[in-house]
């Protein structure tokens, strides 16, 4: 479904008394649920991410679930990855497995290259890969590991998202992860909470710009609070992983199959009236903006 501004010339003039007839009203509101019959996402093509675990991983599988074809982008978890594509394809649907590291801007290029090689065009992209290294103190966090954080969390958001651009019609949806941390911060990962935020600023401005445009494209965003993924325990201390989650007014971790549904809604014309917004999934923590 296209977003253009058409909606805003198709009310003529009129008038009634409070409360107002629904029955009276011309055009009458459409109120009838969207029919998916072969899915939410049937026929269409996504490009996700770090897709091979966690989040991205869930997302994928989802995804095929409701009718979509789909492109794996991960680093080198092998095994994690043939796992997704043996789910994905489990829905009857094409799964392309590309491990590449997109903190290189030659390598976001290709995939894209790769996608509409194989599929030949691409509705959906899911920004999601990231990493995270605890530090205690911001003169801790080294100019290498700033630089690493970086490149491996934002720049694949624009990198991507400017070579998939082309290639992406009017309806198309982009997607990307931003994080708890972008709201209120956190003490242990400071450069990886200043990307999060530049990724929910590039978020909003995207979006601005693309419906000024009119490229009928809708850019938002997911912003997961404690969620059980294998970066988790690659990241954090064997004490903090205990007492992960605990903390959520919820009082626990979430799961990544609890956080894909967000995704679906965004990707899918449910969303159609839903661009430069972002969706807290945090265990109920509330956050500004």
């Amino acid at each position: 479904m296209s977003n253009d501004k058409s909606s805003a010339k198709e009310f003529p003039k009129q008038e009634q008394s409070l409360p107002g007839s629904q029955q009276e009203q011309h055009p009458s509101p459409k109120v009838l649920p969207k029919e998916y019959p072969n899915g939410k996402l049937a026929g269409k093509v996504a490009i996700i991410t770090g897709a091979d675990s966690g989040i991205g991983q869930a997302v994928a599988i989802l995804f095929a679930k409701e009718g979509a074809d789909v492109v794996v982008s991960y680093l080198c978890e092998d095994d994690d990855a043939k796992m997704t594509k043996k789910h994905v394809e489990s829905y009857q649907q094409r799964c392309l497995l590309v491990a590449s590291d997109l903190s290189e801007e030659a390598n976001c290029q290709k995939l894209i290259d790769t996608a509409i090689a194989e599929f030949g065009k691409i509705d959906i992209l899911v920004n999601n890969a990231g990493m995270q290294v605890e530090q205690e103190s911001l003169t801790d966090i080294s100019s290498a590991q700033f630089d690493k954080t970086i490149h491996t969390n934002f720049y694949p958001h624009f990198w991507l998202s400017k070579f998939a651009l082309p290639h992406m019609p009017g309806g198309s949806s982009i997607i990307n992860t931003t994080s708890i941390t972008a709201y209120r911060g956190s003490d242990h990962l400071i450069d990886y909470a200043a990307t999060k935020g530049a990724i929910l600023s590039f978020t909003r401005a995207l979006a601005n710009n693309l419906m000024s445009q009119d490229k009928g494209i809708r850019v938002n965003g997911v912003a997961p609070g404690p969620i059980w993924t294998p970066l988790i325990v690659a990241s954090f201390t064997p004490d903090e992983i205990e007492k992960f989650g605990q903390s959520t007014p919820m009082g626990r971790a979430g799961q990544p199959n609890e956080v894909a549904p967000a995704y679906l809604y965004l990707a899918s014309d449910d969303a159609s009236y839903v661009t430069g917004q972002v969706i807290h999934v945090n265990g109920g923590e509330i956050v500004g903006g």
